[in-house]
């Protein structure tokens, strides 16, 4: 075991105080780097300082942050992600098919695009894929978080998220779609000089248990002039669909496939 006196702690602790980082110090000295963070730890307590994670929080700090990125992350957590917000546990979680990398690299860049400095990670799930975010500030903005399932509360947008989706609204649509929809082929058939003839069409499907985010869905869609309908299927009127030639050209012109 080796142990280090108080000459090397001393040095390590006047590091740290200048702003070294840990990892640098515990490289610098031999240090190992729980030791040097043990060192650190009890150097503040005994100062009585209350250790705060750096964050770069647009919402807490005031800066300005990528809306376009921030815009489709929105869509995504309001799809497939949710927040965990525990004592000593923060992360944004959006789940992907483990098969559409792209997606899970789109998911991870706009998190990452929004806030830089948090850490982001890949966690590898039976089908799936969740891309995590560490840090407590995720609630700041996505204040739509609370306890419980989101179709099970209130989801409603404050004025400076509607601003951003107002003014990036097919990246908001990219995120919901990517995260809850799909484009797919429907078909039907038709009497043709007394001949039954098969059609096949492309359309545009968004699932979503809550009445609140169909209807964010939907109004989106109204204000890009986007014709869509319900689709009630088992007596419950959760997939909307745009079908419509001109509206779907619309969709795959700014939404792009999910691969």
């Amino acid at each position: 075991m080796n142990f280090h006196g108080t000459e090397v702690r001393e040095k390590a602790i006047t590091l740290l105080r200048g702003g070294a980082k840990n990892a640098d110090v515990a490289r610098q000295l031999g240090v190992p780097l729980g030791t040097v963070g043990w060192w650190y730890y009890e150097d503040r307590r005994r100062r009585g300082e209350t250790y705060e994670q750096p964050t770069d929080c647009p919402s807490c700090t005031g800066r300005d942050f990528d809306h376009v990125a921030y815009a489709y992350l929105l869509g995504l957590y309001l799809g497939d992600g949710h927040i965990i917000s525990k004592p000593k546990q923060h992360h944004l979680s959006i789940f992907c098919n483990a098969a559409q990398t792209g997606l899970i690299a789109a998911a991870e860049q706009a998190m990452r695009s929004v806030m830089p400095l948090p850490s982001v990670k890949r966690r590898q799930r039976e089908g799936c894929v969740e891309i995590k975010s560490f840090t407590k500030h995720w609630t700041c903005m996505f204040p739509q978080h609370g306890p419980g399932k989101k179709h099970e509360r209130r989801i409603a947008l404050e004025p400076w998220q509607q601003d951003i989706v107002d003014t990036h609204p097919w990246d908001f649509l990219r995120g919901l779609i990517h995260s809850d929809g799909c484009r797919g082929n429907n078909w039907t058939t038709r009497i043709v000089r007394g001949e039954k003839k098969r059609y096949e069409y492309p359309r545009y499907w968004f699932t979503n248990v809550s009445d609140d985010i169909r209807q964010l869905y939907t109004d989106t869609l109204d204000r890009l002039g986007i014709e869509w309908k319900h689709c009630t299927r088992h007596g419950q009127p959760y997939n909307i669909s745009v079908a419509k030639r001109h509206s779907v050209e619309l969709m795959d012109q700014h939404i792009g496939p999910k691969y």
